[in-house]
């Protein structure tokens, strides 16, 4: 092999170990979060921890929670951005200025290129920013300008060749002329430092402090240490890899550690030592593989700004991240450190690989297949697979049971020669012949999947089924059969329930909690400090895994993961929490595992791979939330949202009653998600549930005093502060004071109308009333003499019957005197002594034509039938008395025969006198005289 062939092969190598390595957490943000142009040039923080970044389309705004774009002051591409005094200055094509928040919390661009009256040359940009004390250096590939703070004044530094970049070290500043060497800027002035060839033809990316030494780093060649006057190679393991890259931007960390970002590989962590930590390109995280510029932020994390996007490594973060990107390992069910490898059992089959480096996975063979567990058994490995149970020897696996899906394998406390297996058909006894483990026998009677179980002391066994319950298992002494079988009924069976024995006690774990077996009541019980690993809210999966070596109890739920250990002086036990959600975990639900690796991590398989996690690494920072920016609107015309200043009371229209409020915290953790709650004094007085949505919108708000607050939380860390806004929505116009005084004069000036309207209603009601009372009284005057007219009628209708009676008695009186006295008289005409006789007669003529019967008879008529004879004159002026006595006796509907006697004459002379009457009174002869008579 050539000594030319060697570098590529051991960069090849290098590569092919690096496609396993664990690496930090990596935030990618696309153009399409963002919002703006792929490629990023440079990236600056600000004192409250806000991320700037130098875009193609502007500078973009990263408050942790929501990306902001300001657009280029002369769209064009802005290429450097620098934080100094919480001013942020960009520059661009022909411009430099700077950025700074007004009460709105919004950018404004003052350009200190037309202030300064900078004449600029032709396509000249502004390529880096840099802050010495009172000065700030802005480099374009010509000039450098140096801008004076105190005076407001500027010098410029010219020359002839491209100045590629500009560096500072400690308080000096040194940039590169290509073709000339290196210069150092002393009293404003250019003054060379070296002219080595090296300088001349080889472009820097960036000048470290090494040792009290320049370390000048090259785009092509590597490190070289300046000293003495004499550049000499940095002798390092990783020159062999450097060689192969082509390195565009670079940063020396607060750990005296380099990140190398390279054109087209991504980046490379190097030790202050310069050996390789790791390597991250687009394979394993990285969202583009060409690194435009490298920042680190004051809690250590480094951004990247890509040809396309934006990265974020958590190179602290106490996670690393094994990702397995080409789908060769598949999810991790499983995994144990044995013998100094790391065994991971997936979906796919078991694979292994040193603990102590970096080398990728390899398969053991035949184990293709999922395996369900892994565990160490009087120094014996024993992997659960689907294809059955295997002995693991380093890289060996030996099948010693082909009952098929071996879920888990535990010791028999009571004979170390047995090994209780829990298959996919129920339970199986494995047995140690001679050094040798061989399959024996299947428990008879019980043939329920059998995943969770758990042996007891008194040859019992707890078998749970998380959709057939927990089942109670009594062996015999042989261990061939079950005696009896009977299911647990103090606990309700659920999906993802487990069972597992802590510290001889046995423990169901499901929704409602952790339940303690409690052997004299035979029954489950719950357990209070215990259900304390999760809320019943956050139940994901009641999955428990108890290891061993740490003594503690693992327990995963919606918003992390849970380890219990028990304190030291106590029986109690203190829980512990790591804020790693279920949406960030990528957990393989119900089968979580996690598993003891060496100085205190802890590898966490997931979906993807596995998740290191180092305890030593978990602290919990305190932080603040800021209320970043309050915007109202209305929907007249459309919504239109108009910001608002957050430092002053707000006072709204009585439209402008949408009110959003943004808030964040300037977190950049990947694996540490900002909660937010929040609550709106004077319509939600209670705080909200927690929620990662940075943002609150609260729509058509009644008029009133609000305050508004809100506070954040990260893990189980809440913000030292809670951000307050008040504001006061106006009443709408009926509404207001002046309103309200119009008002009370209307309804005083409508309640004297409407009094006086009613007084002159009630009166005419009044008078309508008294009117009609009197009406009703004169009505009733009426009906009272109607009625006593009535009865008065009745009285003399009754003396009129009763006159009537007594006339009629009295005309039968007298006709019945005047019959027997003319009866009398014509016996006397027959009689024979006529002188006696006349005399007789005389007397008796006188009794017939008794002038006083005549009157008693009138009086005794007119009461009976009043004015009848007045009337009947005044008609008939002619009448004599005689006709009114005939016209009386017709009255009364007598007949001929019966007025006769009255007259005193006979039938014959009534018809005649009838007849004369009639002709007095000019009677028609078809005219009844009866008729006409009692009409009248």
């Amino acid at each position: 092999m050539s000594t030319k062939q060697l570098p590529i092969l051991l960069f090849l190598c290098f590569c092919f170990i690096l496609k396993a390595q664990e690496h930090p957490p990596i935030q990618v943000y696309t153009p399409n979060e963002y919002r703006a142009e792929n490629q990023n040039w440079a990236i600056s923080q600000s004192h409250s921890k806000n991320i700037y970044v130098a875009n193609n389309k502007g500078l973009l705004e990263f408050n942790g929670a929501k990306w902001q774009l300001y657009n280029s002051p002369n769209q064009t591409i802005i290429r450097s951005v620098k934080v100094i005094d919480g001013l942020i200055y960009t520059g661009c094509y022909r411009e430099f200025g700077y950025w700074q928040k007004n009460n709105l919390g919004l950018l404004n661009y003052t350009s200190l290129a037309s202030k300064l009256k900078i004449s600029f040359l032709e396509d000249e940009e502004i390529w880096n920013i840099l802050n010495v004390d009172n000065f700030i250096l802005f480099q374009s590939l010509k000039r450098i300008y140096i801008y004076n703070k105190t005076d407001n004044s500027y010098s410029v530094i010219n020359s002839n060749t491209v100045i590629y970049k500009l560096f500072k070290i400690n308080e000096g500043v040194y940039f590169q002329k290509a073709k000339e060497g290196i210069f150092e800027i002393v009293n404003g002035e250019a003054k060379l430092v070296t002219k080595h060839p090296i300088t001349k033809e080889n472009l820097l990316v960036n000048i470290y402090n090494h040792q009290g030494n320049l370390l000048f780093q090259t785009e092509d060649n590597g490190f070289y240490i300046f000293k003495n006057n004499e550049l000499t190679k940095w002798d390092i393991l990783a020159n062999t890899v450097l060689l192969q890259d082509r390195i565009y931007s670079s940063i020396k960390l607060k750990d005296n550690s380099f990140i190398l970002g390279t054109i087209s590989n991504g980046i490379l962590h190097l030790s202050p030592e310069g050996t390789i930590k790791y390597h991250i390109n687009q394979n394993n995280g990285l969202s583009n593989n060409t690194v435009l510029s490298v920042f680190e932020d004051v809690d250590n994390n480094v951004w990247l700004g890509l040809e396309n996007g934006i990265n974020c490594i958590n190179i602290k973060s106490p996670f690393s991240i094994y990702n397995d990107e080409k789908g060769k390992i598949g999810s991790v069910n499983t995994s144990i450190v044995f013998n100094n490898n790391l065994y991971i059992g997936t979906n796919q089959g078991l694979f292994y690989k040193d603990v102590t480096t970096n080398n990728q996975f390899t398969l053991i063979p035949k184990t293709q297949g999922a395996v369900w567990c892994l565990t160490t058994i009087n120094n014996t490995l024993f992997c659960g697979h689907n294809s059955g149970t295997f002995i693991i020897n380093g890289t060996q696996a030996q099948l010693i049971s082909d009952i098929l899906g071996t879920w888990d394998i535990k010791p028999i406390s009571k004979n170390d020669n047995l090994i209780l297996q829990g298959n996919y058909t129920g339970l199986n006894i494995l047995e140690n012949k001679q050094g040798k483990w061989v399959f024996r026998n299947t428990i008879e009677g019980f043939n329920i999947s059998s995943r969770y179980f758990e042996i007891l002391d008194n040859n019992q066994v707890f078998v749970s089924h998380e959709y057939k319950g927990v089942f109670k298992i009594t062996l015999d002494e042989n261990y061939t059969k079950a005696v009896s079988v009977t299911k647990d009924t103090s606990v309700v069976k659920g999906s993802k329930t487990s069972l597992i024995k802590y510290h001889n006690n046995l423990l169901y774990s499901q929704k409602e909690g952790i339940f303690k077996y409690n052997t004299t009541e035979n029954r489950f019980v719950r357990d209070s400090i215990l259900s304390g690993l999760f809320l019943k809210q956050q139940y994901t999966s009641g999955k428990l895994v108890f290891d061993k070596h740490t003594n503690k109890l693992w327990s995963f739920s919606l918003q992390g993961i849970s380890y219990l250990t028990p304190f030291k002086l106590s029986n109690s036990y203190k829980i512990n929490k790591i804020p790693l959600p279920s949406s960030l975990r990528n957990d393989v639900s119900g089968y979580e595992n996690i598993t003891y690796i060496n100085n205190n991590k802890y590898l966490y398989g997931n979906t993807l791979g596995y998740i290191i996690i180092d305890l030593d690494k978990l602290k919990y920072k305190s932080h603040k939330v800021n209320l970043n920016s309050i915007s109202n609107g209305n929907y007249k015309n459309g919504f239109k949202s108009e910001f608002i200043n957050t430092s002053v009371k707000g006072d709204f229209k009585t439209n402008e009653n949408n009110l959003e409020f943004n808030f964040s915290v300037p977190e950049y953790d990947k694996y540490l998600e900002a909660e937010y709650q929040y609550k709106l004094q004077g319509i939600y007085n209670t705080w909200s549930n927690w929620s990662t949505q940075a943002n609150a919108l609260f729509e058509n708000l009644p008029y009133g005093d609000y305050t508004f607050y809100v506070q954040s939380r990260i893990g189980n860390e809440v913000s030292e502060n809670i951000e307050t806004y008040k504001f006061t929505i106006a009443a709408p116009w009926y509404l207001t004071k002046t309103m309200f005084g119009i008002y009370v004069i209307s309804i005083a000036l409508f309640s004297f109308f409407m009094h006086t309207v009613y007084k002159r209603y009630y009166k005419k009601q009044r008078e309508k009333l008294l009117y009609k009372t009197q009406r009703e009284l004169e009505l009733k005057e009426l009906e009272n003499k109607e009625q006593l007219m009535r009865y008065n009628n009745e009285n003399l209708k009754q003396d009129i019957e009763n006159k009537n009676r007594e006339l009629g008695i009295s005309t039968m009186s007298l006709i019945k005197k005047n019959e027997f006295l003319n009866s009398i008289k014509g016996e006397l005409l027959k009689a024979q002594d006529p002188k006696s006789l006349k005399r007789v007669i005389k007397i008796i003529d006188k009794n017939l034509n008794n002038t006083d019967d005549w009157h008693a008879f009138e009086e005794a008529f007119n009461n009976a039938d009043k004015d009848f004879l007045k009337k009947i004159k005044s008609l008939h002026p002619a009448l004599t008395s005689n006709d009114l006595k005939l016209c009386a006796y017709l009255r009364l509907n007598l007949t001929s025969k019966e007025i006769a006697p009255l007259l005193n004459i006979s039938s014959r002379s009534v018809e005649v006198k009838r007849y004369r009457l009639r002709k007095k009174m000019d009677l028609p002869h078809e005219s009844s005289l009866t008729d006409y008579i009692l009409e009248i």
